[in-house]
C-alpha cells in the first residue's frame, strides 16, 4: 500500500521529463495514485503523452488555462473519465522573456497582466472549476519559489506573480478548508532546478551553481525531492496541513550570509 493508493490525481504542467510536475507524477505513481495529465498546446503533446503512458495513464488532455472554456472542457472530460478526483496539482507559470530581462520597472502592462493570469489566476480558476468533482478531504497543490519573498536578480515580474500565488494559497485554504468538503491547499517552494522554465531566466546556470554552495545541505534540489514532498502533502499523512508554503530547497531559505566550508 502506497501513500496515495486509491487516490486519483490530475496534474497540470508537465512539459518534459525534466519538469517538476514530472517528478511529482513519478512520486504519485510510485505511491499508488491513478494519474491524469493536462498539457498546454499541441507542441507539448508529443512529449507529454509518452510520459503519461509510461505511468499507465490514458488521460492526457489539452487545456489553455488562460481560457475559461478550455478549463470547463477539461473538467468535464475529467468527470467522464474518473467521476471524482482526490488531488489537483498546478505546476504552471509563464512570463514573457522580455519581462524577465532588464529592470523590473520596465515590465509592460500587458506582460504584467499575462504573468498574473497564467501564473496566478489559473490556480484559482482550476480550484473553482474542479471543486464540484473533488472528493471530501482532497488536496490541491501549486509550485512557487523564493523570489516571492526576496528580490532575485532577473526573476522580476515572476517574483511578484509568485507572491500573489502564495497569497492565493492562503485564501483558497481558508475558503476550501471551511467548505463542506474540507479541501487542503498548499504550495511547494522549490530551489532552482534545470527545467525549461528556469532556462528562460538570465544567469540561471550561475544561480544554480551558487545555490548549491549556499544551501545548508550544500547541494542542488532534484525533481525527485519535490515529488516526494508533494506525495506527502497530498497524502493523508498531511491531513492537518493546509495554507502552507513548504520549502524544498536544502535549507537555502533559512541560510544567513554564505560562509566557506570548513576544512574536514
Amino acid at each position: 500500500m502506497g501513500l496515495l493508493t486509491g487516490k486519483t490525481a490530475l496534474i497540470f504542467g508537465v512539459a518534459n521529463d525534466h519538469s517538476i510536475a514530472w517528478g511529482i507524477a513519478q512520486a504519485f505513481h510510485r505511491e499508488g495514485a491513478t494519474l491524469g495529465f493536462s498539457y498546454a498546446g499541441e507542441k507539448l503533446e508529443r512529449r507529454v503523452r509518452p510520459l503519461a503512458e509510461s505511468l499507465g495513464s490514458t488521460f492526457v488532455e489539452p487545456c489553455d488555462v488562460g481560457q475559461d472554456d478550455d478549463i470547463a472542457a477539461v473538467v468535464e472530460k475529467t468527470r467522464a473519465a474518473f467521476g471524482e478526483i482526490d488531488i489537483l496539482v498546478h505546476s504552471i507559470a509563464f512570463a514573457g522573456r522580455d519581462d524577465l530581462a532588464g529592470p523590473y520597472y520596465s515590465v509592460s502592462r500587458a506582460g504584467f497582466a499575462l504573468a498574473m493570469d497564467i501564473s496566478v489566476y489559473s490556480f484559482t480558476a482550476l480550484a473553482k472549476a474542479y471543486l464540484p468533482i473533488m472528493k471530501p478531504g482532497g488536496a490541491m497543490l501549486t509550485m512557487t519559489y523564493l523570489g516571492s519573498v526576496r528580490a532575485v536578480q532577473h526573476y522580476n515580474v515572476m517574483g511578484v506573480a509568485k507572491a500573489a500565488l502564495e497569497a492565493s494559497v492562503r485564501y483558497l485554504a481558508l475558503d476550501l478548508g471551511t467548505h463542506a468538503k474540507k479541501i487542503r491547499v498548499n504550495s511547494i517552494s522549490a530551489g532552482p532546478i534545470r527545467t525549461l522554465a528556469v532556462a528562460g531566466i538570465a544567469g540561471s546556470r550561475q544561480m544554480i551553481t551558487e545555490f548549491a554552495k549556499a544551501s545548508l545541505l550544500r547541494r542542488n534540489i532534484t525533481i525527485e525531492d519535490v515529488g516526494n514532498a508533494a506525495a506527502y502533502l497530498c497524502s493523508d499523512l498531511a491531513g492537518g496541513v493546509t495554507g502552507e508554503i513548504h520549502y524544498v530547497d536544502a535549507g537555502y531559505n533559512v541560510a544567513g550570509f554564505p560562509s566557506p566550508d570548513e576544512a574536514a
